[in-house]
């Protein structure tokens, strides 16, 4: 790992946990106010709802404009997102700081990950730096979610107090201003001039692509898994009187699971392929969700939440790798910014739906309906093999 690497991903860490620590905070806070499970949904749903819109146009700024640009609007945003719900922590200002901090992490990210694909040579490299960048979002959303849960039980003069979220927002609001720091004085490489013809093509036109379709199937499901357990932990473990902090450490869990697999996934990154890995987390994270209802103690589903975290934690490095070598490197930012809207697209409409269904057949009825399309979804990953060869011929 490179320094200037090791920088963009501490960056990627700080302006990360702030969304991660505030998509925990603002849904226990509505849940104490007394709100249901489906405005929950609603609230969580936000925090994807700016990226469908965001995605598109912030891939292509990012194509024209580099890094530090898109870096700098994205930490602002976050900034006064988490802010504002200092000021007011009363749920329509959440959902505005959902929206901000939402919108925040998503350019970020897209501008992160063409930078750091448009450095690598070779799919073995790929492999390696995406699965380093990777490390970042995994280790923030332990720090974010753990922090904030910390200073709600303990900052406030009782534990789930509003002092107590107000800290917790006002760390979420500092945090970011780091990531400008650490990203200000990155090296931006040089632009990639297009085509002509492809100046006047859309971004669609990526998806006539198999290959690229079908990598979108899988990405839209694994991430929909992520979704579901974002969502169930908080709301099964105020069923069940499990506290903030101990919440904050289940999902905490979950986030240094997937950290530590992508540790060590650069080190034998030589001896991975790309649509067997996605396959196999497939199949591991649908048992998983067949099992998770049937734990009852913290303890339990802490277990579950790592070896989900070790299971999905593959996924994004994989992903990224071979969106990166299908699609043109003049047209990476579209492709990335064509992803982030189609995954958060489904993370606007797939938490209103748990909500809805967690309604009507319950908690543990959501973990198994996902865990059965997961599973049959795998096929998707499984017919990678053959496009990926051709690709590579």
């Amino acid at each position: 790992m490179t320094p200037e690497l090791a920088r963009l991903i501490l960056a990627q860490i700080c302006l990360h946990a702030c969304m991660a620590g505030t998509r925990m905070a603002a849904p226990l806070l509505a849940l104490r106010e007394g709100y249901s499970p489906a405005a929950v949904g609603v609230l969580l749903a936000l925090f994807a709802l700016t990226q469908v819109f965001l995605a598109l146009p912030a891939g292509r700024f990012a194509d024209r404009h580099g890094l530090r640009r898109p870096m700098g609007y994205s930490v602002a945003a976050a900034v006064l997102g988490a802010g504002v719900a200092v000021a007011f922590p009363v749920f329509p200002v959440l959902c505005l700081a959902a929206l901000l901090t939402g919108g925040a992490t998503g350019a970020a990210v897209i501008s992160l990950q063409r930078h750091v694909g448009r450095a690598a040579t070779g799919g073995l490299q790929l492999r390696q730096v995406f699965s380093w960048l990777s490390i970042g979002p995994a280790i923030s959303n332990f720090v974010g979610p753990f922090s904030a849960g910390l200073l709600i039980d303990h900052a406030g003069a009782m534990p789930n107090s509003t002092s107590g979220y107000r800290a917790a927002f006002f760390l979420m609001a500092v945090l970011p201003l780091a990531s400008w720091f650490l990203v200000r004085k990155t090296r931006e490489l040089p632009p990639v001039i297009a085509a002509h013809d492809a100046q006047r093509r859309s971004a669609w036109d990526l998806l006539r692509d198999t290959t690229f379709r079908r990598l979108m199937l899988v990405n839209w499901f694994l991430s929909s898994c992520w979704d579901v357990h974002t969502f169930v932990v908080p709301v099964l473990g105020f069923e069940r009187g499990i506290s903030a902090s101990v919440i904050g450490s289940i999902l905490g869990a979950f986030a240094v699971a997937a950290a530590a697999i992508r540790m060590v996934m650069p080190l034998v990154a030589a001896h991975l392929r790309e649509w067997r890995v996605l396959a196999v987390a497939m199949l591991v994270t649908a048992v998983l969700f067949g099992v998770y209802p049937f734990m009852q103690t913290a303890l339990g589903m802490g277990l579950c939440s790592v070896l989900l975290g070790l299971a999905l934690g593959t996924v994004q490095p994989m992903i990224m790798s071979m969106l990166h070598q299908i699609t043109p490197e003049a047209r990476h930012g579209e492709a990335l910014g064509l992803r982030l809207m189609a995954i958060n697209a489904s993370s606007v409409v797939m938490p209103m739906l748990f909500g809805t269904l967690g309604a009507v057949i319950g908690i543990a009825g959501v973990f198994w309906a996902t865990g059965a399309v997961v599973g049959a979804g795998s096929r998707a990953a499984w017919l990678l093999r053959p496009a990926t060869a051709d690709k590579k011929s």
